[in-house]
């Protein structure tokens, strides 16, 4: 499993001109799925990203999480995370899971951070999204379990 989180001061997504999932301060996280993952790894990554502290304290250190700033997350479903680029021009996604596999762990991930505490959306998984943000700071941080 390969995640994108990026901090935000807002964001959403929009599916043919509406908008199906928005949010304040929080984290947006593009969410990319292995064949090889399971329910462990969801678990696994929902609790590292819940506790991730990437928010500033009073003192401008990141040293809270988005449980600590009552923040919430948009979870997109994002096969293209698995992109191999190592030969030709042409990405190929074999390394991605199939939409069979990869739909009910991203539906489990987005539960397993909302019963964490976080309030967490969903885009509309296969569907073509339109993803608007402001990144704070910019923060962007890569997960890979």
């Amino acid at each position: 499993m390969k995640a994108v989180i990026q901090r935000v001061t807002q964001a959403k997504v929009t599916v043919t001109g509406q908008v199906v999932a928005e949010i304040g301060q929080g984290l947006l996280i593009l969410l990319g799925v292995a064949p090889d993952d399971t329910l462990t790894t969801v678990e696994q990554m929902a609790d590292k990203i819940a506790h991730l502290r990437i928010f500033e304290d009073a003192e401008e250190k990141m040293n809270l999480s988005a449980l600590d700033v009552g923040g919430e997350a948009i979870v997109v479903s994002q096969f293209t995370l698995y992109a191999d680029t190592s030969r030709g021009r042409r990405p190929s996604f074999i390394g991605a899971a199939k939409p069979d596999l990869a739909e009910p762990l991203v539906a489990a991930f987005a539960d397993h951070l909302a019963a964490r505490g976080i309030p967490t959306q969903t885009g509309i998984f296969g569907a073509h999204m339109d993803v608007a943000l402001v990144n704070a700071g910019p923060v962007t941080i890569l997960l890979d379990y």
